[in-house]
């Protein structure tokens, strides 16, 4: 892994928008248009309101997540609720969206479908940018989960997986790792001292239990950019 580090938030925030771009820009170039995977919570917002400032030609971009929460875009919890709201704005505004929720009665009942409805979307990704959480887990695939073994598994199909949280909302839709690693460029923003350390830790395998961060983190190519920040 690539391991830089700024000394805040936002500074961290703004050099990484300024490779996504750079990304996105040569997929734009190559292939006529170009795709982003991008996660929720707080921690990339300061990324969202970077991008949503750059000059682009953002109809031609797709953008999706890494993973979502299974609930609806009118609730608060919501993934897709976040990047409407923070990232497809001002300059960003004509991306094209590609959301992991449908209306299905449960993620499992819906990788399938979900999975198809991103054919669409230009891949290899131009840029995957993935948080990381006190737990390890990036994306929403969680230690402990009965089916985290499946899910990052590198030779298995690019997909959609259902995975479980230990906190509500708990059900949750991911792209598994092989989905995750069809992408030319792959960040991992994260924020404080403990992830750092934890991240260092898993780097070495110096955990008695494998983190599922340190599945990422073995990758040669695309090999893995990380920005921190205090």
């Amino acid at each position: 892994m690539i391991l830089q580090r700024f000394s805040s938030p936002v500074e961290a925030a703004q050099a990484l928008a300024a490779q996504v771009v750079v990304a996105l820009r040569s997929g734009l170039a190559t292939r006529g248009s170009a795709s982003l995977a991008v996660p929720g919570g707080r921690t990339p917002q300061p990324l969202f309101h970077a991008l949503r400032e750059v000059d682009l030609e953002w109809s031609r971009v797709g953008i999706s997540l890494t993973d979502e929460r299974w609930v609806a875009e009118d609730h608060a919890a919501s993934n897709a609720a976040l990047v409407r709201r923070e990232l497809l704005a001002e300059k960003a505004a004509a991306a094209r969206f590609f959301p992991l929720y449908n209306s299905a009665a449960t993620a499992g009942g819906a990788v399938g479908a979900v999975w198809n409805s991103l054919a669409s979307l230009p891949r290899p990704f131009d840029a995957v940018v993935l948080g990381m959480g006190d737990d390890g887990h990036f994306a929403s695939l969680f230690p402990n989960d009965p089916g985290l073994a499946a899910a990052l598994d590198q030779t298995a199909p690019p997909a959609c997986v259902a995975m479980r949280a230990p906190v509500e909302p708990t059900e949750r839709i991911s792209l598994n790792l092989a989905a995750l690693l069809q992408t030319r460029r792959l960040f991992l923003f994260i924020t404080g001292t403990h992830k750092r350390d934890l991240l260092l830790a898993a780097a070495r395998r110096a955990d008695e239990v494998p983190l599922p961060v340190a599945a990422l983190l073995s990758q040669r190519v695309p090999l893995p950019e990380v920005y921190w920040a205090p």
